[in-house]
């Protein structure tokens, strides 16, 4: 039973930690287009 509860919190602490070092050190810029639409002002006046 300890040792399940061992490995579980290895494993938790291998996640923890591989999930920060992807956070500071993965691609995650969010992808810039610029958007033209257009825009119709006093509708229903």
């Amino acid at each position: 039973m300890i040792r399940i509860f061992k490995a579980l919190v290895v494993l938790a602490v291998l996640v923890l930690i591989g999930v920060t070092i992807y956070a500071y050190l993965g691609d995650m810029q969010p992808e810039r287009r610029e958007v033209r639409e257009p825009v119709e002002l006093n509708v229903g006046q």
